[in-house]
């Protein structure tokens, strides 16, 4: 997770907002000055001035001048009326901020407020995330499920959402358990065009790296078997490599640099996403090897580390801006036409070429 990936802004906002949902600051108390906020986070008094204007503009503050900047108080039917909750796992994980930035613009051109809610991919924290929503009554949730193939261990809190009549519309995965509308990724099939690249260039030992705590890791893996099972040929079971999203140098990385130092290692690597990817881009240089000359590796999701290393990564596209965009319309039209249905929408992956990826080395 890179902090830095993340506008000033955008981190300094859910901070803000984090103090008012957690009560820190009460209705029409002061906050701190601009000259203290920019203090206390290392920012600029512009980025402050930005921040402040935009939680002015959704109603959350509100100005009083010579006296400085005070917490509204709730306005039924006004701000809670017109906002919009989003629980994501990492707010700024690499993928995230472009999601966020295309729901926002049309949340707020259609009139509504985003108010975002990290979860830090833990089921604890999606506990209190969710409890803070419900007492922000919000008219609608977009909602990336914590650990999702894990199951859902908070159901109570969106059947109480539901109860209330919130709509809700799930990203990436859906729980198991539940049945409202998704958006997401055919990640089954984009597991199975990253390993059938590999296998038609010519590449007989391929290993695959897949997260084991969400639905899109059992995806891509069964994406990695399927291509195998198509052209007649048996995974090596050491080959596949799974780990948990807290685990992923200990299980992953690690697994990797002893797979490229054993006699019979890999010459292709399917990796769950491009920061993966570039882990795994080390280990293979730790392990005196090079990419794609001894050994390819494919990540997934396109994003902008793909490119940023000093071999670009061939990976499998991810809508990301789309992605919001199309959710926040989908949800936004179910908040306003209560008695609408929306069905699913699954972009189909497409592969990337680029330079990561070759046919294997010939065998001495």
């Amino acid at each position: 997770m890179d902090e830095t990936r993340t506008p000033k802004y955008m981190r300094l906002k859910q901070e803000i907002l984090r103090w008012l949902q957690e009560g820190k600051y009460k209705p029409e108390e002061r906050i701190p000055s601009e000259n203290e906020i920019a203090e206390q986070f290392g920012v600029s008094r512009q980025t402050v001035r930005q921040t402040l204007g935009e939680l002015e503009a959704e109603g959350w503050l509100h100005r009083m001048r010579g006296k400085g900047t005070f917490v509204s108080p709730p306005r039924p039917g006004n701000r809670n009326g017109k906002m919009i909750g989003m629980l994501t796992t990492y707010i700024s994980d690499y993928i995230f901020p472009h999601i966020v930035r295309g729901a926002e613009a049309v949340v707020r051109r259609r009139g509504y407020s985003l108010l975002l809610s990290s979860t830090d991919n833990d089921k604890a924290r999606e506990l209190e995330c969710l409890r803070q929503m419900l007492s922000q009554s919000p008219c609608g949730l977009l909602v990336e499920p914590t650990k999702s193939a894990l199951g859902n261990t908070n159901l109570q809190y969106f059947l109480e959402l539901q109860r209330l009549g919130v709509p809700m519309v799930m990203l990436h995965a859906r729980y198991p358990e539940w049945y409202g509308p998704c958006i997401m990724v055919n990640d089954e099939r984009g597991g199975f065009l990253a390993t059938e690249h590999l296998l038609s260039l010519g590449h007989t030992r391929v290993a695959g790296f897949f997260k084991t705590d969400d639905l899109q890791g059992v995806g891509r893996l069964k994406g990695f078997l399927a291509a195998h099972r198509k052209r007649g040929m048996a995974v090596d079971p050491s080959f596949v490599v799974r780990y948990a999203t807290e685990t992923v140098n200990e299980e992953a990385v690690a697994a990797a640099l002893d797979l490229l130092r054993r006699p019979g290692r890999p010459t292709a690597l399917v990796c769950y996403n491009d920061q993966l990817a570039v882990k795994i881009l080390d280990a293979v240089r730790q392990a005196g090897l090079t990419v794609p000359g001894d050994v390819s590796v494919v990540g997934f999701d396109d994003s902008p580390l793909a490119t940023a290393t000093e071999t670009k990564l061939t990976t499998l596209a991810h809508p990301k801006e789309e992605l919001g965009m199309r959710a926040a319309e989908m949800l936004l039209d179910l908040v306003e036409r209560p008695q609408a249905e929306a069905e699913d929408i699954v972009y189909e992956p497409e592969l990337v070429i680029r330079d990561s990826t070759a046919a294997p080395p010939p065998v001495p």
